[in-house]
């Protein structure tokens, strides 16, 4: 149980799929204004909700359909469609549960996440159990989540303070980024990569 919790907290913070791994950048990296954090927090949500709902019977389904015929090399003809197949069920699904959050317009959004399809295919090729892909999926998913809302946070702060106008905008959003990634960093002894 200890481990499985090292695992989730190992891949929210030390190997981060924004910061560390560049998988999911461009949803962050988009500029934000006061009256999006709302739909930030529903782009978090409902991309921890698709990898969960992705990576794992993706996995179950490649490691029990695929692996036993010999056939690892279509692993992505089982990953992209369940990517793309499971993103209006999700935001539907979404939309009922929390009637008050922004999902109308992730879409576009969720289609070009590069952290599902990508995330698929590295537990695919680490080959975990179960639990295990379980617990990254949902320590990724968090941490996609944290990373969007602090990034969030820090084009809010940015647009009102006394910054150099050269810095403006996403020169300092790639300068907090990276700040936030070493910091993140220094937790990849603590908890092992």
């Amino acid at each position: 149980m200890t481990e499985l919790i090292l695992v989730l907290i190992s891949a929210a913070l030390a190997n981060n799929l924004v910061l560390h791994q560049a998988l999911a950048i461009d949803p962050a990296l988009q500029p934000a204004d006061a009256a999006a954090r709302p739909r930030v927090h529903a782009l978090g949500l409902a991309t921890l909700l698709l990898i969960v709902l992705t990576v794992v019977p993706g996995q179950l389904l490649v490691e029990y359909g695929l692996r036993p015929l010999q056939l690892d090399s279509l692993r992505l003809f089982v990953f992209l469609p369940l990517c793309v197949l499971l993103i209006n069920p999700v935001l539907g699904l979404l939309q009922r549960q929390l009637p008050n959050w922004p999902f109308s317009g992730l879409k576009p959004l969720l289609l070009g996440n590069a952290a599902l399809l990508g995330l698929c295919l590295q537990i695919n090729n680490a080959t975990p159990g179960p639990l295990t892909t379980l617990a990254v999926c949902l320590g990724s998913g968090l941490g996609f989540w944290l990373v969007l809302g602090l990034l969030d946070d820090l084009h809010q702060r940015t647009e009102h303070d006394a910054i150099p106008l050269p810095f403006r905008g996403l020169p300092i959003t790639l300068i907090g980024a990276g700040i936030m990634a070493m910091g993140f960093l220094g937790l990849n002894g603590l908890f092992g990569s």
